[in-house]
């Protein structure tokens, strides 16, 4: 997730903007410090416009 947001320039704030997550959500899941449920997982990948399967390899 977060090769995916650096490559697109977006901050953490910014994803979390596109995705309607709190930016602490999204750091913590960057960080690996928070497990998202399915439906988080599919609105990152929406946000990012990419598969649930590419934002999870």
């Amino acid at each position: 997730m977060k090769r995916l947001r650096k490559e697109r320039g977006w901050s953490q704030e910014a994803l979390a903007d596109e995705a309607g997550l709190d930016r602490t959500y999204i750091s913590g899941i960057e960080r690996v410090v928070k497990n998202p449920t399915v439906s988080v997982v599919e609105r990152v990948a929406v946000a990012l416009g990419c598969t649930s399967g590419e934002l999870l390899d």
